[in-house]
C-alpha cells in the first residue's frame, strides 16, 4: 500500500439510466442493478491503495435513506444533491470534484458514459496521476477515446469490473478465445 489514494467517483443516476434504457429497455430489478461496493473493491484492488467512494445522487425534495444507508454501508459517502430543475446537480457536483481532484495528488476513476466530465478529467490524464472510466464499453461518449492514448485507463462495468451478479443482455465484440455457442443457442 501507498500514502496516495484512489477516489471512486460514482455518476448512478448516469449508470442506472444506460442500465435500464440502453441495455435492458426497462426499470432494472433490484437484482439486476451494479454491486456498488464491487467498485471500491476492484479499484483497491487493481491500483493497490486506500480508497474512498463518493456516490453523487439527485435529492430533490426526499432524501433516499435506505440506499444512503447501504452505500454507507459499503463505503461510500452518499452525496446528495438538490437544485433548480434546470440545474443537472450531480454533473455539476461531479465537475465540481473532478476540478478540486486535479489540485491533489490523488488518483481517479469515474464512473459514468457521461461525456458533461471530458473537459474536467482530460488535465488530469498523463504523468504522475492514474485516471480510469469506469462505464459500458458500447454506451461511454466517444470524447474520452482521445484520452486513452494518454493513459486514461477504461475499464467495463461488467467484464472487468464484474459489478452484476447477473449477465446482462448486451451485444459486444466477442474474442474466440470467449466465445461459447451454447450462449446463443
Amino acid at each position: 500500500m501507498t500514502d496516495r489514494a484512489t477516489y471512486v467517483l460514482v455518476d448512478g443516476e448516469n449508470i442506472d439510466a444506460t442500465l435500464g434504457q440502453s441495455i435492458l429497455g426497462r426499470r432494472p430489478n433490484p437484482h439486476e442493478r451494479p454491486r456498488w461496493d464491487r467498485l471500491l473493491q476492484f479499484a483497491e484492488d487493481h491500483w493497490d491503495q486506500p480508497v474512498t467512494g463518493l456516490f453523487f445522487l439527485a435529492a430533490n425534495g426526499e432524501l433516499p435513506m435506505p440506499f444512503v444507508q447501504a452505500l454507507t454501508s459499503m463505503g461510500f459517502r452518499a452525496v446528495p444533491l438538490s437544485g433548480r430543475p434546470d440545474e443537472k446537480v450531480v454533473d455539476i457536483a461531479i465537475q465540481r470534484t473532478l476540478a478540486e481532484l486535479a489540485r491533489r495528488d490523488a488518483d481517479v476513476m469515474l464512473a459514468s458514459n457521461d461525456g458533461d466530465f471530458i473537459e474536467q478529467l482530460e488535465p488530469m490524464v498523463g504523468p504522475g496521476r492514474r485516471t480510469a472510466l469506469l462505464a459500458f464499453r458500447e454506451f461511454r461518449n466517444s470524447g474520452f477515446v482521445p484520452l486513452f492514448d494518454r493513459g486514461l485507463e477504461f475499464h467495463d462495468l461488467e467484464y472487468d469490473v464484474k459489478a452484476f451478479n447477473d449477465k446482462l443482455p448486451r451485444i459486444r465484440i466477442i474474442p474466440i478465445d470467449e466465445f461459447d455457442p451454447l450462449d446463443f443457442l
